[in-house]
């Protein structure tokens, strides 16, 4: 994640991972990616089954798989406190459908976890949204594509669109903090303009930008990924309306997520402009040490199978049935994962060569997989030019 809001408009101070001591346990959320401990944010992808039908579905989600039960789902939970996981984000296909989710959520933050879920937003009514409130539930992000007419082709529900916005607002009336989600690609990025516009109106506090994937459904969206050009024209998009936002006083929080070329490029434009935060920004990009698949994040999917990150399905680590997080997440005898931990010194091109790779740490490989065919390979999704990296 590059924290836009943070870097670019001076939101946090860069003093401040320093000034908490960069410990997980003791760091605010929008810090923990500064953490030293680095023990990782874990997606939970509670369950397969998914009301919408999502052309870009990381999870090929609809379909009803086995998954944990609700005592496997809590010990689960508790061996993760006890590894020093810092949050747990119940996602899915969509976890509202899971009726035990505020007793899981309960699980977590009476152990001392933060917990956040990924959804549609179609499923929260007034009266979800105060049970996991009551639970203890501190974020919760929820996926658009566009306005209406956008989102709800995409998702493949007429209607999609306006039970979601309904949802953020029984969320945001319950004391939750709640923030959108939007995977950009060539069939919905003129949207950006419109979903700024509706943070505006809505007084909705955070947005993160997703740079596609291609794996899962969003691998059919390969050729619809945005072009280089397009790609540094939109990240402008978002560094412009994000700085306009804050200079009328808005508390915002934006991130763009998925592409590690985001940092050098905002650093190299924060210098181009004469920032005077501009080299803080560039300590702080190095402290977040670019992608952190396999280190700073882990997946485990709802039969328990273990993976790098949410993306990288096809990457099986293991599985908590079997052995303990803890056990799979730092096991010295699994080559491919300690090749991960340390990727700077694996992957190959461009990468190798570049100045920037203390920053990106060769950005998203399960992408440059889905492309090359090679877990090292490029990440063709990486937009900074030769000149840019030398």
């Amino acid at each position: 994640m590059i924290g836009i809001s943070k870097l670019y408009c001076g939101t946090v101070e860069a003093s401040d991972p320093l000034r908490y001591a960069r410990a997980s346990s003791s760091l605010p959320s929008h810090l923990l990616q500064f953490s030293l401990d680095k023990r990782p944010v874990v997606v939970w992808n509670t369950t397969s089954v998914c009301n919408l039908k999502c052309i870009h579905c990381y999870a090929s989600a609809g379909k009803a798989h086995p998954e944990l039960s609700t005592a496997q789902g809590v010990d689960l939970i508790q061996d993760l406190k006890a590894y020093g996981v810092p949050v747990i984000l119940f996602s899915g296909g969509e976890p509202l459908l899971r009726k035990d989710l505020p007793q899981l959520i309960e699980a977590a933050t009476r152990s001392g976890m933060r917990a956040v879920i990924s959804t549609n937003g179609t499923l929260i009514t007034r009266e979800t949204a105060h049970i996991l409130g009551d639970m203890g539930l501190s974020y919760i992000g929820v996926s658009l594509d566009g306005l209406a007419e956008v989102n709800d082709r995409f998702r493949g529900v007429i209607g999609a669109f306006d039970k979601a916005l309904k949802g953020i607002h029984y969320a945001m009336d319950a004391g939750i903090k709640v923030g959108l989600r939007f995977t950009m690609h060539k069939r919905n990025y003129t949207e950006i303009p419109k979903i700024f516009d509706l943070m505006e109106n809505h007084a909705i506090p955070r947005i993160c930008f997703y740079h596609l994937v291609y794996t899962g459904r969003g691998s059919s969206l390969m050729e619809e990924d945005l072009g280089h050009a397009q790609t540094r024209e939109t990240v402008d998009l978002i560094l412009d309306r994000t700085k306009a936002m804050i200079d009328k006083g808005m508390h915002v929080e934006v991130l763009t997520v998925d592409n590690h070329a985001d940092g050098p490029y905002l650093y190299l434009r924060m210098e181009q402009e004469g920032n005077p935060r501009a080299a803080d920004a560039l300590d702080l990009l190095r402290m977040n040490g670019g992608n952190s698949s396999g280190l700073g994040i882990g997946c485990i999917n709802w039969d328990g199978d273990v993976y790098p990150d949410q993306f990288w399905r096809n990457k099986v680590l293991g599985n908590v049935l079997e052995k303990h997080f803890s056990e799979i997440w730092d096991d010295p005898a699994n080559a491919f994962l300690q090749q991960i931990k340390d990727k700077k010194n694996h992957v190959a091109g461009r990468c190798q060569r570049c100045r920037w790779l203390d920053v990106c740490a060769g950005n998203f490989r399960a992408r440059a997989e889905a492309a090359t065919g090679d877990p090292w390979g490029e990440d063709p999704a990486c937009y900074l030019t030769d000149e840019e990296i030398a």
